[in-house]
This record gives structure tokens, C-alpha cells and sequence, in this order.
């Protein structure tokens, strides 16, 4: 989402300021990391560290406000790598001695109290002799008429007036012939023209320490050679493509892509996926994280050097961990559907398997 909410505002005096926020923000699925989540904070902030340059470039003369913000919010990912160094270098770990949670986290919440009684009704309408008789011209008067038609039985014919023979169509053929009925021209259904679908150019560049890779469609060719360590890769709304990345790079996000594949050799960061479709992903190389977020069906084709990586998930569906094995690969799914227990001290959460 933040990275959708500064792409929208790309032309915002403050997109140096969103693009460091976005860059760094990883830096909180640390807890996630198993082994030094430290050196992946460090990482991210030196993501961030590129565009708050930019920030102090345009600012340092003119509004110390801007300044200010760069040191407050770098300081946040140096004091979480202070704090993480300290606590948690190996991984996160829990405390074996914090103190138990109070038995009043435990009851029950209390019932609401019952909403008092509805007001007693109100007196019945008072209806005066004068509106009781049905006016003449209201729609009771007429129905009163109508039913007292009906009433007369046989006689209610006595009130047709009598037609000759020469003014029947039926006895008199020359009638037909004068005076036909005009149909009336139905309304054509006017067909709205349909909204043009507008395709976006596509795009591939680098833009600072950034390759954007969007919008392209049926492109299986697409290549990044020339890459540094501090580069990253964003790819946005591709469809049925293929993206090879050579070198090594800080990080990859693919966005609302359906049917890319990707191939890249190092990564020292993360490798993003969210809210895409049919996507598969070999690494040549190594990367240290995986996450794959809002995703129908994803395959990760891992290397030899990469099966220590971290894969995270959330609310996808298909992934697929394809394990090399023998120059072959075997596939592993990853589990979808999981059980929760309560052990008499904490939550215990399995993958499981439902059959039926």
C-alpha cells in the first residue's frame, strides 16, 4: 500500500521524503528473520539512506524542518539495530521470565445491559363525519362507481349506444382501407461507446538506485545487466513476461503482476511478492528473505546456495518450494490451511490438511 501511495504522488515535493519511508519499511519484518535480523535492518536503512541524501540536498539551505526529519527518522533504524544487536542477534527471542498476564485478560466480557421498553403507542387517528363520505373525483369515489356498475347485472348493457352496420369494420371492408393504426417508433437502444481501455507505455529505466520495470506484455526478453549492491528493482502491472537479473542487487518488489516470471543470481536483502497472480521466481544465486503477500500461485525455484533463505507468507494461496535434488527439483507446497490449540500456556498453530 505505501508503495502504491508514493507511486501516485510521484509528483509531490515530498517524494524523496515517501520513497525513504517506503525503501526502509521492510526493516520491520526483522522478527521474521531467523539468523542476524541486524544486518537486514542496516540494509533497509541504507535504502532510505539514498533518498534522505536527496532530502538534505534540496532542504539543507532552506528549511532546517527537512533536516531534522532525516536525523529523527534514520535514528529509528540505527536505535532498532542498537536494539536488536543487544537482544535478539541470533533471531527473536522470547523472555522465559516476563511476567503472567492478569486473569481479568481472561473473563468474559460483560453482557450489555437490556435497552429500555418502547414508548407505550400513540392514541388512534381521530377521523371527523365530513372526511368519512369519499369525494367526488378521489380514487374511493371512482371504485364506488365502478362496483355499482357491476352490480347492475345484465343491465349494465342498457347504457351502450347502438352502431349501424356501415359503421362496423368487420361488415365493411372499405374502413379498413381508410384509417390504419400508426405503430409508434420504438426508442433505438443507443449503444454507448465503450471506454477505450488506455495501455500505459511501458517502462524500463533506472531512476537513482531504482529500476522500474512496468507495464510491459507478452516481453520475455527483458534483461538488467549493469546492477550495484545498492540498487533495487521495482516491477509494476506486468503481465506474461520474463525479467532476468544479473549481478547483485539490495532488493526486489514485484506489484500487481500476473504471469512474470523472474529470474535474478544475488539479492542481500528482500524479495517481495504482493497482490499477483501465476508468478514464478528462480534464484541463481542467494537471497536471505522471500515474502510473498496477497498472491495466487507462486513457484520458487531455489539454488543449491539459497535453501537456508527465509520464505514468509500471508494470505496466499498455490505457493510451491521447487528444492534442487540430483539436477532435478522437487516440489514442496507450502501450507495453506493450519490448526490452533491451546496448550494450558500459549497458542500452538500446526499446518494441517482437511480431508473431505
Amino acid at each position: 500500500i505505501l508503495l502504491l501511495f508514493r507511486e501516485r504522488n510521484r509528483g509531490s515535493s515530498l517524494f524523496n521524503h515517501l520513497s525513504a519511508v517506503s525503501e526502509s519499511i521492510p526493516a520491520l519484518g526483522w522478527v521474521a528473520v531467523c539468523q542476524k535480523p541486524g544486518p537486514y535492518v542496516k540494509e533497509m536503512n541504507d535504502a532510505a539512506t539514498f533518498y534522505t541524501n536527496r532530502v538534505l540536498k534540496d532542504y539543507k539551505e532552506t528549511d532546517r524542518r527537512h533536516v531534522d526529519w532525516v536525523r529523527s527518522y534514520l535514528s529509528i533504524w540505527t536505535e532498532m539495530q542498537s536494539f536488536i544487536k543487544q537482544y535478539h542477534s541470533t533471531g527473536l527471542v522470547w523472555s522465559k521470565s516476563g511476567p503472567i498476564a492478569p486473569p481479568s485478560l481472561y473473563d468474559p466480557p460483560r453482557a450489555p445491559s437490556c435497552p429500555p421498553p418502547p414508548p407505550p403507542p400513540g392514541p388512534p387517528p381521530v377521523f371527523t363525519d365530513d372526511d368519512s363520505k369519499p369525494q367526488a373525483g378521489s380514487v374511493l369515489a371512482q371504485h364506488s362507481e365502478l362496483f355499482a356498475q357491476l352490480n347492475q347485472g345484465m343491465d349494465i348493457t342498457k347504457g351502450l349506444k347502438h352502431i349501424s352496420d356501415d359503421k362496423k369494420t368487420h361488415k365493411n371492408p372499405n374502413l379498413r382501407s381508410q384509417t390504419t393504426p400508426t405503430k409508434t417508433k420504438s426508442p433505438g437502444t443507443v449503444n454507448s461507446p465503450k471506454a477505450a481501455i488506455q495501455k500505459k507505455t511501458p517502462l524500463l529505466e533506472l531512476e537513482g538506485k531504482k529500476w522500474r520495470v512496468e507495464y510491459f506484455e507478452q516481453k520475455h526478453d527483458l534483461m538488467i545487466e549493469e546492477t550495484e549492491l545498492k540498487q533495487v528493482v521495482y516491477v509494476f502491472g506486468c503481465n506474461n513476461s520474463t525479467l532476468q537479473i544479473k549481478g547483485k542487487i539490495n532488493s526486489i518488489i514485484i506489484d500487481n503482476c500476473k504471469k512474470l516470471g523472474l529470474v535474478f543470481e544475488n539479492v542481500v536483502g528482500i524479495v517481495e511478492i504482493i497482490n499477483s497472480k501465476a508468478i514464478q521466481l528462480q534464484v541463481l544465486g542467494t537471497v536471505p528473505t522471500i515474502s510473498i503477500n496477497k498472491t495466487e500461485g507462486c513457484q520458487v525455484y531455489l539454488s543449491k546456495d539459497s535453501l537456508n533463505c527465509d520464505i514468509v507468507s500471508a494470505k496466499s494461496s498455490e505457493m510451491n518450494i521447487l528444492v534442487p535434488q540430483d539436477d532435478e527439483y522437487r516440489e514442496f507446497p507450502v501450507p495453506e490451511q493450519f490448526k490452533t490449540v491451546w496448550d494450558g500456556s500459549k497458542l500452538v498453530t500446526e499446518p494441517t490438511e482437511i480431508a473431505g
